[in-house]
């Protein structure tokens, strides 16, 4: 435990002003073991209708739920449908697989960002297919509201050149729908049934889910991606219609420090290969390593973020503190300035 109180009341002063000034627009969240310690909303959840951010208002939580892909092929793992050795061209039949796919790719590639595949969403400037950093661009003259499942990706990468060799890490999206795909294959379930099934539920998750961006539900942040005067605009023609193994998935802050909780205390996949997804398995950014999953630092951390058109979101559990931090926004364009507030709070680590 720390050994002096956390300066989360400076913070949410802080956050405050940010907000006043139009600089957050979220929620923050910090938990320690089952205690409150901040929860802080600001914001509008959907302008046009009025309503606020609340601590039930579900955010898009975008590659954070990389996080829940990994949990249920874990605990696919653990059931026998497959091993984390296993060759993906074992496991996916040729059309559902990319045609130039290696044959020594494994599970453990594709969790751990290893595999090297070209990627659909190409984040290094210095490859070919890099895409920038507008993920909505990728949609540019393709309909978003027909992508739904794994294989409707395919298309977008499966004959471009490997970005690295298999091994090295690389962020790979591609890589993670792909094992949205190998899911569907083992288990004969729809990918976003097996994370709500397996994943979601059984953690407590009742509020957050995969929900279509065409039907309304309750409760759901929009999420803005245009700030230029008063000419708003919500990222519904820039991300699918539906999320996948990438990321996508709608989710509390609550919901959140829960999935963080049972990774850590080993309740959800059992103490083995909750370790396991804990583990530093290969060098990352910086001096944090890829687990399978999240990224993992020294003392207990383990992490995740995600950003979208009109998403930046980021969490952060802190295992020598048993300290959870949460971070959701519904606009992009701020996340570092509201990041370099809130961790100005956090215990102190590498």
């Amino acid at each position: 435990m720390s050994s002096a109180p956390l300066p989360w009341a400076r913070v949410t002063d802080h956050l405050g002003t940010m907000a006043d000034d139009g600089r957050f627009n979220g929620i923050l969240l910090v938990m320690q073991a089952d205690a409150t310690v901040v929860e802080f909303c600001r914001g509008w959840a959907d302008r046009a209708a009025g309503v606020q951010i609340h601590p039930g208002t579900r955010f898009a939580v975008a590659s954070m739920s990389k996080m829940f892909t990994a949990a249920a092929t874990l605990l696919a793992v653990g059931r026998g449908e497959l091993a984390v050795t296993d060759r993906i061209v074992d496991l996916l039949p040729e059309a559902r697989r990319p045609a130039i796919l290696s044959s020594e790719i494994t599970v453990h590639h594709l969790l751990t960002h290893t595999s090297g595949i070209g990627d659909y969403f190409e984040e290094d400037e210095s490859l070919p297919h890099y895409t920038g950093d507008d993920y909505g661009a990728t949609w540019a003259g393709r309909n978003p509201g027909r992508v739904e499942r794994p294989d409707d990706y395919l298309p977008l990468y499966a004959d471009r050149a490997p970005a690295a060799a298999p091994g090295e890490w690389h962020y790979s999206n591609a890589g993670y729908v792909l094992l949205g795909a190998v899911l569907e294959e083992m288990t004969g379930r729809a990918y976003v049934d097996v994370v709500t099934e397996d994943v979601l539920i059984p953690a407590g998750m009742a509020d957050t889910g995969y929900f279509r961006s065409d039907e309304p539900r309750p409760d759901v942040a929009q999420a803005y991606i245009d700030r230029s005067g008063a000419a708003w605009r919500t990222n519904v023609f820039s991300v699918p219609v539906i999320g996948g193994g990438d990321g996508g998935a709608l989710a509390t802050a609550r919901d959140i420090d829960r999935f963080l909780r049972v990774i850590a205390d080993g309740s959800l996949l059992g103490p083995e290969l909750s370790a396991l997804m804990r583990t530093p398995h290969v060098p990352a950014y910086g001096d944090r390593s890829q687990g399978y999953g999240p990224i993992v630092a020294p003392g207990g951390i383990f992490q995740h973020g995600g950003g979208d058109p009109g998403v930046a979101v980021f969490a952060r559990h802190h295992g020598d503190e048993d300290l959870s931090v949460v971070v959701l926004l519904n606009v992009d364009g701020v996340f570092d300035d509201v990041w370099d507030v809130v961790s100005s709070g956090l215990p102190t680590h590498p």
